[in-house]
């Protein structure tokens, strides 16, 4: 068994997070239940800023909230001196409401609409990731007719893309986001937007993928992209203050999983970047990193309840639980794997396979495929882990099924950060018929 952060076994051989017994959580919230380990947050976000103060560069580390986006969450990486990524006008309200302070927000977004850029505006946010050339033309109207200007980033693709350990360099890079930086369009992008007086553009981001285990993708994305620094500074005398290279920080789900720690990517990204500086004679620009898997993931663990069973001789056996694709729709949609223990037995000895099936009328409502499991009875308590990033966030009421509770532990207690939905609150927005 693998422990993460404060997760451990206490004296009544429960599972315990943050000092707080696993199975105590689950009778007094109820199943299933998003628990996260604050301590470990903390501990992340942290481990992201530290290297940069040790080698005195200036830098924002900004969590993505993509991730899990609640008040509580962003107080918590507010109170962690971060910056923060939205991507919607409705993340983008969950930070105003938490009290976030809008000039470390950055808006990200390949099709932001009028309405979200107007709010971002009227809040004053710190800086707009602007995706395509519709939208800087939309974004400057909406300045000039509020007669304000706003910092920006240009989202460029430098031809590279990483997954894991899996490295595509392409001409062209084929994708949604941003200005390819190979074909021309992001150095137009440039042009456009330093003659838009609405505009301060302060540099350049990408991203280049996620789950992300080693440093090379980083490197060879801002060895592109310094090397057309270097080139915009002679041609167009624009020097660059801020270089973000993004996220997709990986993070252990399994054993086959082999991440590296926040320190370790910064530091690398850090020296690469000065080489870099120093081989074209260019001044150190701002670093930006937006870490959001990498911060939240392995903090998270799912407590659900086991209920039915089912053995098909000679093929497997399904344990269902009291949740599935409705709380985590990863495993259906792309296949995410996790590793789980009983929460009120962890250390007993695996003596089966098992197969977890969640509750939506859905075939490929499957949790996790094989997982060696002690013999179980009704009302076993489940606990999953890794679910921090991406289980809340793309939660849904399939089946009107209501979405769960999410606690904070640290420090033996606990606080409920959001309240489970109801039936009432499914009907909430329904109207009738006549």
């Amino acid at each position: 068994m693998y422990f993460y952060g404060t997760t451990g076994v206490n004296g009544k051989g429960n599972l315990e997070i943050g000092g707080v017994d696993a199975v105590e959580l689950a009778e007094q919230f109820g199943t299933p239940l998003y628990v996260y380990d604050v301590s470990l947050m903390r501990e992340r976000a942290r481990g992201f800023k530290k290297t940069f103060e040790e080698q005195n560069v200036k830098a924002q580390v900004a969590y993505a909230s993509k991730a899990f986006s609640t008040i509580a969450m962003l107080q918590l990486a507010e109170e962690e001196g971060l910056s923060l990524d939205v991507v919607s006008g409705g993340e983008l309200y969950t930070a105003i409401a938490a009290g976030f302070p809008t000039q470390r927000i950055h808006f990200h977004g390949n099709n932001k609409s009028r309405e979200e850029l107007e709010m971002a505006l009227d809040h004053k946010i710190g800086c707009i990731v602007v995706d395509n050339f519709y939208e800087l033309e939309l974004l400057k109207t909406i300045c000039q007719e509020k007669n304000e200007k706003i910092s920006i980033l240009l989202r460029v693709t430098p031809g590279i893309e990483a997954h894991t350990h899996d490295y595509i360099l392409t001409g062209q890079e084929d994708s949604k986001f941003g200005f390819d930086l190979q074909n021309g369009q992001a150095e137009e992008a440039l042009m456009t937007a330093l003659r838009f007086k609405q505009f301060d553009v302060l540099g350049l981001h990408c991203h280049i993928g996620s789950q992300i285990f080693e440093t090379t993708g980083f490197l060879l994305a801002a060895e592109k992209i310094v090397g057309k620094m270097n080139q915009w500074k002679s041609n167009l005398n624009f020097e660059a203050k801020v270089l973000n290279l993004g996220g997709g920080f990986g993070i252990r789900y399994t054993s086959e999983d082999e991440p590296l720690l926040p320190s370790q990517y910064v530091s690398e990204i850090i020296n690469e970047v000065k080489s870099l500086i120093q081989k074209y004679s260019m001044e150190m620009p701002e670093i930006w990193i937006e870490p959001g898997r990498s911060l939240v993931g392995d903090a998270g663990t799912t407590l659900y309840k086991i209920g039915s069973s089912k053995e098909v001789p000679g093929v497997r056996k399904y344990l269902a639980v009291d949740g599935g694709m409705s709380d985590n729709i990863r495993p259906a949609l792309y296949q995410a794997k996790y590793e789980a223990v009983l929460a009120n037995k962890p250390l007993a000895e695996a003596s089966e396979k098992v197969s977890i099936a969640g509750k939506c009328c859905e075939s490929g409502d499957m949790l996790i495929w094989d997982l060696p499991l002690p013999e179980t009875e009704d009302d076993d308590l489940l606990a999953v882990f890794c679910t921090g990033a991406y289980g809340y966030s793309m939660a849904n009421n399939y089946n009107r099924i209501p979405r769960p509770a999410v606690v904070f532990v640290e420090n033996g207690k606990a606080a409920l950060v959001v309240k489970r939905e109801t039936y009432e609150d499914l009907l909430r927005l329904d109207l009738p018929l006549k």
